[in-house]
């Protein structure tokens, strides 16, 4: 099994519960691991691993979105990375 580390992607966004969070915003830090097995080894072109460009394209465009709980913001990247990376086998991500 392979990994693609994503590690301490800094954002400013505005997701909270409470009006200051979704007034001022804060400072969030994603770190995101995503395993996989490839189809072939070594990997050899980008279709056959996980392009983590994509990746942290998709978890920049979450955290634009403002939301209430962070918990929604990460299980919403998880099942995202599911259905555009067939290879994904398991997603860790840490908000």
């Amino acid at each position: 099994m392979l990994s693609i580390y994503l590690q301490k992607l800094k954002f400013h966004a505005f997701h909270g519960l409470y009006e200051e969070e979704t007034t001022l915003g804060n400072e969030f830090e994603v770190t995101l691991t995503v395993k996989f097995i490839p189809q072939q080894l070594p990997c050899e072109s980008i279709d056959q691993t996980i392009n983590y460009v994509l990746l942290f394209d998709l978890v920049k465009e979450r955290m634009n979105k403002p939301t209430p709980l962070l918990e929604t913001i990460a299980s919403g990247i998880a099942m995202q990375i599911f259905e555009e990376f067939r290879l994904a086998e398991e997603v860790i991500i840490s908000i």
